[in-house]
Formats: structure tokens, sequence, C-alpha cells
């Protein structure tokens, strides 16, 4: 694919007007995410619960949030129910993630990227508490 078919993919993708795209090229690291990174597209992010307990959205150990590269949800591919509480700290691993997808390191980082729902247990006065460990895995 040519680079020009590229980017006309990505300003209709991207809903950009001719200006943005501008803006947008204008940063050296935003382009070469589009066109230098295929492992960004190559790759899913996986959020797998590790530990749960008082959870009222139910999830259990061996539950998996799979994102894209790029971090939205892939929803056939992810429980019926999601629990926001459970999902908003796996975005903080993200950038780190990001970063070595740019920089052509190992997107798994170096050491396990263990998170938690931001409930903090009933025995804490919560409700309950879900583990996730963060990882990437190719498509």
């Amino acid at each position: 694919m040519e680079a020009e078919e590229i980017w006309s993919l990505f300003q209709s993708h991207m809903g950009y007007t001719d200006e943005e795209m501008e803006v947008f090229r204008s940063d050296p690291e935003k382009v070469k995410m589009v066109t230098q990174r295929p492992a960004f597209v190559k790759n899913r992010v996986v959020a797998e619960v590790i530990e749960s307990h008082g959870c009222h959205a139910q999830h259990r150990v061996g539950d998996r949030f799979v994102m894209t590269g790029g971090g939205q949800l892939i929803n056939k591919e992810c429980p019926e129910r999601m629990c926001m509480f459970a999902l908003g700290p796996v975005s903080n691993v993200l950038p780190a993630i990001y970063e070595r997808f740019m920089t052509d390191a190992d997107p798994d980082l170096e050491r396990t990227q263990i998170v938690q729902c931001t409930d903090v247990g009933l025995d804490k006065g919560g409700w309950g508490k879900v583990l996730m460990k963060v990882y990437v895995k190719k498509k």
C-alpha cells in the first residue's frame, strides 16, 4: 500500500479535515506510529483477571478484556458486562506499551504489569476487588 493511500485511509478513519491532517502529520512521532509501526496493529493488549472477590460485575479469574494495540475494546472477545472500575486502571499501563511499540522494544513489559480495580475491597469499606495482569499478545 502506498504512503498516501495509508494517509487517506487514516484521515477517513479519524474523520480529520485536511487542516487537522496537517497538524497530525507535523508531529514526527505520530507519523512514525502510523507509517512505521506495524506491530501496533498486529498485537492485542489483554487485561486478564487473576484474582477476584466480591465483584459486583461478576468478573472471574480467567476473564479477559481484549483491546486493539490502540486501546479499543474488542467486545466480541470481552465479558458481556465490563466494569469501568476494573477497566480504568488498565488505561494507566497503555502509555508504557505504546512507548515500547514506538521504540521497537518488546511491547510486553519487562516485568508483569498487575493492576487493581479502583474498589478497595469489602475489608477496607468497598464491595470487592479485582486484580488483572496486563500483557501484549500477537494477533
